[in-house]
């Protein structure tokens, strides 16, 4: 017993520690241009954090006040959580302006960077020196998750693994297709097809008055016709319900479709629940719990501090992943 005040006050310190990098991980009043990230506005005194973490520079040329493409910029591939996270964790973040004088000029000359331009991203050394190919005229989320990779590689640091699932995720978004297996339990379904390569997100509900998983795939990676040989040797595709132009022998065409209450079961079962996820990381979380496994190598650090605050009971299973993100940092 005599232990018990001792860990009472272990569990508040880690509590008041995940409490506080919680509220750090908010920006503080950035403009919209700058997104959600902890910006350094100094050049040289990111050359200093940087020889001092060993850490490359991620250095955005962004006009504030910006046109569109720079609020756009800002407020969705600069806003994501897990791109905040990576570029807080693995670089040291400077911000400068390309529509100002002073320090920001100065340090647009040296790059011999345009003036009031479109969002421009180098990534270079602490001695200044560009480590990959400069950033420009690709505005989307996947474009700067592809130049954050090439970067990790040849710093030597290990890219992450939920920074890996996301990347499948927006690479299968514009090649994105679905469709419904049905089986004898999708609760056992969602968790087999889950680990097949190419699946980006898995939903138990109901068709055709049978339980289904709703399977949405990267058709560039892989296609129905796989997913269903594979399922089919896990017992969990029983019949088909897809559109012919998807496979000619489907068993019936997609009919009205209803979700369960319960899906991710064997995740709604677990605190994990209450940490927002996306799509294809909370399918692989649910199928590992469900197979006894612990789902903690698949999450990001700063989710993983979620779960030491235990802030909220919500199950957040199925919700936009970004905007539950913010609520619950938030709290």
């Amino acid at each position: 017993m005599k232990y018990i005040p001792v860990l009472l006050a272990l569990l508040s310190i880690i509590s008041t520690i995940s409490l506080d990098a919680q509220s750090k991980w908010q920006a503080p009043d950035n403009p919209i241009e700058l997104g959600q990230v902890h910006w350094l506005r100094n050049y040289d005194d990111a050359l200093a954090q940087s020889e001092e973490s060993g850490l490359p520079i991620f250095i955005l040329f962004q006009e504030v006040p910006g046109c569109s493409n720079c609020t756009t910029y800002g407020n969705e591939v600069l806003s994501h959580p897990f791109m905040v996270e990576m570029i807080e964790t693995h670089f040291v973040p400077l911000a400068i302006f390309n529509n100002k004088g002073g320090h920001d000029r100065e340090v647009l000359k040296k790059y011999n960077e345009p003036t009031w331009n479109n969002p421009v991203v180098r990534i270079v050394n602490h001695k200044g020196k560009d480590l990959v190919n400069r950033l420009s005229g690709d505005f989307s989320k996947g474009g700067l998750a592809n130049k954050v990779s090439n970067a990790l590689q040849l710093t030597n640091q290990v890219e992450p693994k939920y920074f890996s699932i996301w990347k499948q995720e927006l690479k299968g978004e514009k090649n994105q297709e679905e469709a419904y297996l049905s089986m004898f339990c999708f609760w056992t379904g969602e968790k087999e097809i889950a680990k097949i390569p190419g699946v980006l997100s898995t939903e138990a509900g109901f068709m055709h008055g049978k339980e289904v998983v709703k399977v949405e795939y990267d058709k560039a990676q892989t296609n129905l016709n796989k997913i269903v040989k594979v399922a089919k040797k896990k017992s969990v595709a029983d019949q088909v319900f897809a559109d012919k132009s998807v496979i000619k022998n489907a068993d019936k065409k997609v009919g009205k479709y209803r979700v369960d209450r319960e899906v991710k079961y064997y995740l709604s079962k677990t605190k994990y629940k209450s940490i927002p996820m996306t799509p294809l990381q909370a399918a692989k979380v649910n199928s590992l719990i469900g197979q006894g496994q612990n789902p903690n190598d698949l999450l990001s650090p700063r989710q993983l501090a979620l779960l030491s605050v235990d802030s909220s009971n919500k199950n957040l299973i199925n919700q936009d992943f970004v905007s539950s993100w913010y609520d619950v940092i938030a709290m």
